[in-house]
């Protein structure tokens, strides 16, 4: 569950500086959300892609790096495969630095906002 003053939408656009990028999930703040089929990257507080086979390099490679030119902060990338696991980033230097948190340990995230999850459970979806 979102923390309060935030919504969460699956699969709508992202207006970023090279066009439209459609991630899996976004979280934006409540106030923002006045328009539902796009929102500008500034209102942006996290992308989350679900990595899937056919769009591995898409969602590892070319997604992370339009993401942080549009200056979005925060990036998770769940990947399903070879285990269940969570690559939180964090925009730094105009990239992302990378945090892995495994199945079978409970993730403590700060920031955007508080959230602690076992990457296990999204095995079980």
């Amino acid at each position: 569950m979102a923390a309060a003053g935030v919504e969460v939408f699956e699969a709508i656009n992202i207006v970023v500086p090279d066009g439209l990028l459609i991630p899996d999930l976004v979280v934006i703040e409540a106030m923002a959300s006045a328009e539902v089929t796009a929102v500008p990257a500034l209102d942006v507080l996290l992308v989350v892609e679900i990595a899937s086979p056919s769009a591995r390099v898409t969602d590892r490679k070319l997604k992370p790096q339009l993401y942080a030119a549009a200056d979005i902060r925060h990036y998770w990338r769940i990947e399903l495969d070879p285990a269940p696991r969570l690559i939180a980033g964090d925009l730094h230097g105009g990239g992302y630095a990378e945090t892995e948190h495994l199945a079978g340990a409970t993730a403590r995230i700060e920031d955007p906002f508080p959230i602690a999850f076992d990457p296990a459970v999204l095995a079980r979806r």
